[in-house]
């Protein structure tokens, strides 16, 4: 079987999980209360944080906050918050406290915990920011200054990087003492002047005596990016060379952060989310649970000019009422309709 074929298998699997947890939230939500924690604590417990962040979008949003608050923990809680939509997010964050929200966002990571704060209004931001650990907040506040959509807001400032005359036993003590930061495929090699000039294969920490400095293992950087490289360059670059871990530069050549491969996935579902997104013509984020008035004006410039073609249509239709020929064409008119709309089914489909 292929590639392609193994894909198809596996989003089904997903999309069957996610099926099955919203029919069984759906049921527990309709019991009576006292039965009612009973349940979503029990579901909470049997799936994986990430499945329940994916099937929580179709609760209503008073909901959702029942399934927040009936995870495990607060590692289950950061990681259902970073896979969960922005809808549900708001959702959630409307409904807790600000001390709640500091203790979420001091244990997740800060390129994680910048696009959970873009889901939150400025005036609680701020007041979230006030009573943050100020390391923690400045941390952040750096990556916000980056554009939504640029290699500046995909890579994390957590990695590691040493000078050429570091040795792989002091290279993997480091890495030992602190645990807290992931370790990407590559660590990076900084010359005298701090700039970057080579990677180590993760792989050399194992295979590689102790005793041997860095820089007779360090192979060349052939790729990195600026902070405003756009979002689409990165997805392109990555996926054509098969970069694990992106290096993002400043104009001195100083490294300032590592986009892995796991980030640009995530990046690449979610352009593929807003994409068939502005196939369907609405929002991404738009669910049947949201305000009838919200619903109708993501939708409303699409039909819009679908009513300006059809009334342009008919205008110029009235200037051949006279002709006796004339009768026929009205006939024709939702043969010509329909089938457009068949072929606009099919490209989207497609």
């Amino acid at each position: 079987m292929g590639e392609n074929g193994e894909e198809v298998i596996l989003e089904e699997a997903r999309a069957q999980i996610d099926d099955v947890i919203n029919q069984r939230l759906e049921s527990a939500f309709l019991q009576t209360p006292q039965f009612l924690l009973h349940n979503i604590s029990k579901i909470a417990a049997e799936y994986d944080p990430i499945d329940l962040a994916h099937a929580a979008y179709r609760l209503p949003p008073a909901a959702r906050i029942v399934l927040y608050e009936n995870l495990a923990d607060l590692p289950a809680k950061i990681i259902f918050m970073i896979n969960t939509g922005s809808s549900t997010r708001a959702a959630i964050f409307r409904q807790l406290g600000d001390r709640e929200i500091k203790e979420l966002i001091e244990q997740t990571p800060p390129d994680e915990a910048v696009w959970m704060l873009d889901d939150m209004s400025d005036r609680r931001l701020r007041r979230i920011f006030a009573i943050l650990h100020p390391k923690k907040a400045e941390r952040i506040r750096e990556l916000q200054k980056h554009e939504r959509h640029s290699a500046g807001r995909l890579m994390t400032d957590e990695f590691f990087a040493f000078p050429l005359a570091t040795t792989i036993g002091e290279v993997a003590k480091t890495i030992r003492n602190n645990p807290g930061i992931d370790l990407t495929r590559r660590i990076f090699v900084l010359n005298d002047d701090k700039e970057l000039c080579g990677y180590v294969a993760a792989r050399n920490l194992i295979i590689s005596p102790d005793y041997i400095p860095i820089k007779q293992v360090m192979k060349p950087i052939l790729h990195h990016v600026a902070p405003e490289t756009p979002r689409d360059e990165v997805l392109d670059l990555v996926e054509r060379y098969k970069i694990p871990a992106l290096p993002v530069t400043d104009k001195e050549d100083h490294i300032i952060g590592v986009i892995t491969y796991e980030d640009v996935v995530e990046a690449m579902e979610d352009m593929a989310d807003e994409t068939i997104a502005t196939i369907a013509g609405t929002a991404e984020d738009v669910s049947e649970h949201d305000p009838i008035i919200k619903r109708f004006f993501s939708r409303a410039p699409w039909l819009l000019v679908t009513v300006c073609s059809g009334l342009v249509t008919a205008s110029a239709m009235t200037h051949f009422l006279g002709q006796t020929w004339f009768a026929f064409v009205p006939v024709f008119v939702p043969l010509i309709t329909g089938m457009s709309g068949n072929v606009g089914i099919q490209c989207s489909t497609i």
